[in-house]
């Protein structure tokens, strides 16, 4: 998820809020939608964990969108495309949840690879998602996030 500014009438992912960080512990449902506590899925890579693939690294960025973790969304984007600063502030954003919808390569055995995804939110009551096809790379050895097509 990228969404480093905002297209007109859409609310920016960059901005994005849910329930207070507070809110979610390490026993809690990750945020992703696997069925793992947050502790053993995305929070251990919000931790500093590499993520094995280019949708586990998604899927832990939809997680830190939720849980408000800029760092980890910075550390994780590819720098030739990173913002300098993300706000995540924006009391009337929820995150609801994450439909991973396809991917392409991605794994251990690639460089590349893609994400399609819809992530459902609502702004200020009303219920929208964001459809978008995401770009990972290897970067230093790791998956990183470098760009998307927003579909709709």
């Amino acid at each position: 998820m990228s969404r480093r500014t905002s297209r007109p009438r859409r609310p920016s992912a960059a901005r994005a809020r849910t329930a207070s960080a507070a809110e979610i512990t390490v026993a809690s449902p990750c945020p992703c939608g696997l069925p793992a506590e947050y502790g053993a899925c995305c929070g251990r890579l919000h931790a500093g964990a590499a993520a094995p693939t280019c949708e586990a690294l998604m899927r832990s960025r939809y997680s830190a969108f939720v849980v408000r973790d800029a760092a980890y969304l910075l550390r994780t984007w590819h720098p030739d495309s990173r913002p300098e600063v993300l706000d995540l502030d924006d009391p009337g954003m929820r995150w609801e949840r994450l439909e991973i919808l396809g991917t392409t390569e991605g794994s251990a055995f690639h460089t590349t690879g893609t994400v399609t995804f819809r992530a459902h939110f609502t702004d200020n009551g009303r219920a929208d998602s964001l459809h978008e096809k995401s770009r990972f790379v290897r970067y230093e050895g790791a998956w990183v996030y470098e760009s998307a097509v927003l579909t709709d």
